[in-house]
């Protein structure tokens, strides 16, 4: 029997975080989406922006999700140029774009001028105590 699109939310780890039940550092929150620190960052402050509905896709989302996700990655972006005027923001679709967690999600990935930060790898894991401080600078409006 095929599982349901519930069941297979229930094991998604966005959908954890976004339920509360994993910890993670949020800098944002409203009723359709959430943006949090990347657990492996790219660059300090590197956000993650979910949609609270599970779909791996963006286009696995109604209209009206989609939507939600574009006003939050303008406010997200907007807070990101705190810490430097230029970014990435991206979006992997599938397994052969590099998409890893299947729930859809945007990358906002403050650039500080270095070479390339997505050559790294391993990535280092978030500093607890940066992490911090960035859900402060980051949480104002």
């Amino acid at each position: 029997m095929p599982e349901s699109r519930g069941e297979r939310a229930s094991r998604c780890v966005f959908c954890e975080i976004v339920a509360h039940r994993l910890k993670a550092y949020i800098v944002f929150e409203d009723d359709a989406t959430m943006a949090f620190l990347d657990s492996y960052p790219f660059t300090r402050g590197h956000l993650l922006v979910v949609s609270k509905r599970h779909g791996a896709r963006l286009t696995d989302l109604e209209w009206e999700d989609q939507m939600a996700l574009i006003r939050t990655l303008d406010e997200l972006c907007r807070r990101a140029e705190r810490l430097s005027p230029d970014y990435n923001l991206a979006l992997n679709a599938g397994a052969n774009a590099g998409q890893v967690v299947f729930h859809v999600h945007f990358h906002i990935i403050p650039r500080y001028g270095e070479e390339n930060p997505f050559l790294v790898s391993p990535r280092p894991a978030l500093d607890a105590n940066d992490a911090r401080a960035l859900v402060v600078e980051l949480s104002a409006p």
